[in-house]
């Protein structure tokens, strides 16, 4: 049997996820050093599938501790990789503290949990990241916040109270 592989390059959504979940496997097992997945999680990001699947499990993965520890390697691979990297952190930020808000409403605690999960591993990725990269971003939120929204094309807005949420989540990171 012939072993596929995939070109990172052209890897899909799904399988930038699939594979952020193999290499985060991988490092939680020490089969993988922190400074070789870095290197791994660098090449993945410079596509857009790569950097979104990659956020989207490692943000929200109960089990994939590698946001949550931060490794030193990581965090200077991310900072190589720019703006993009601050923005669709900043993104995640602004989503899972909205949701926050809709599942204190819903009473769904567990939902709950996991969006406050969320939220903290974006807050403390961006506390490491380049500082203007992070200013930049926010303060772009921030002016923008009124014509953002919890739809995926903005149709349906943020009221004030998920509005006032996501700007304390966003002073938070200057703890």
């Amino acid at each position: 049997m012939e072993k596929k592989t995939i070109n990172l390059k052209e890897a899909s959504f799904t399988q930038a996820i699939n594979i952020s979940a193999q290499w985060c496997k991988e490092w939680g097992e020490d089969l993988v050093s922190e400074e070789v997945l870095a290197d791994r999680i660098a090449e993945l990001t410079k596509t857009r599938n790569g950097l979104r699947g990659f956020f989207a499990y490692a943000l929200s993965d109960k089990d994939c501790h590698l946001l949550d520890k931060l490794p030193y390697s990581l965090i200077y691979k991310l900072n190589e990789s720019g703006d993009a990297v601050t923005e669709i952190v900043v993104k995640n930020l602004i989503m899972s503290s909205a949701q926050i808000i809709i599942h204190r409403r819903d009473n769904n605690h567990e939902y709950e949990i996991r969006s406050e999960n969320i939220s903290n591993r974006c807050k403390a990725i961006l506390r490491l990241l380049e500082t203007k990269s992070v200013t930049k971003s926010v303060n772009q939120v921030l002016r923008d916040l009124d014509d953002m929204g919890n739809s995926f094309d903005d149709s349906v807005k943020y009221d004030s109270e998920q509005k006032e949420f996501i700007k304390k989540q966003i002073l938070d990171i200057a703890q």
